[in-house]
């Protein structure tokens, strides 16, 4: 089912099934990001060793939803866990590639 065009934007991090997975839906813009970040940190320090952010449920992401990625991924390293973000969206594989990021970044496509 589509989005109404005039329907704010929206986001969520939920606790996947599968142990140290997060699931990643909706819109990463900068009218979201600030929300799915506060979200996750709670998420993000209970991870041990390892994190898998899904990003298969993403539907749309911006600039901002790129500099979310490089914070989970400063986090993660703080607390010593490594991250992997898969099924990254071709747009926002896009934004990471003209950004000089993708080498930098853990991406994994979909």
């Amino acid at each position: 089912m589509a989005k109404p065009l005039n329907a704010p934007a929206s986001a969520e991090v939920v606790q996947s099934g599968e142990p140290g997975v997060l699931q990643v839906s909706g819109e990463l813009s900068f009218a979201t990001v600030s929300a799915v970040l506060e979200q996750s940190r709670p998420m993000l320090a209970r991870a041990q060793g390892w994190l898998v952010l899904e990003l298969a449920g993403v539907e749309r992401v911006d600039s901002a939803g790129l500099a979310l990625l490089i914070q989970w991924m400063r986090l993660a390293r703080e607390q010593g866990v490594d991250i992997l973000f898969r099924h990254v969206p071709e747009q926002l594989l896009a934004i990471a590639h003209a950004s000089d990021l993708d080498d930098v970044l853990p991406l994994e496509q979909g």
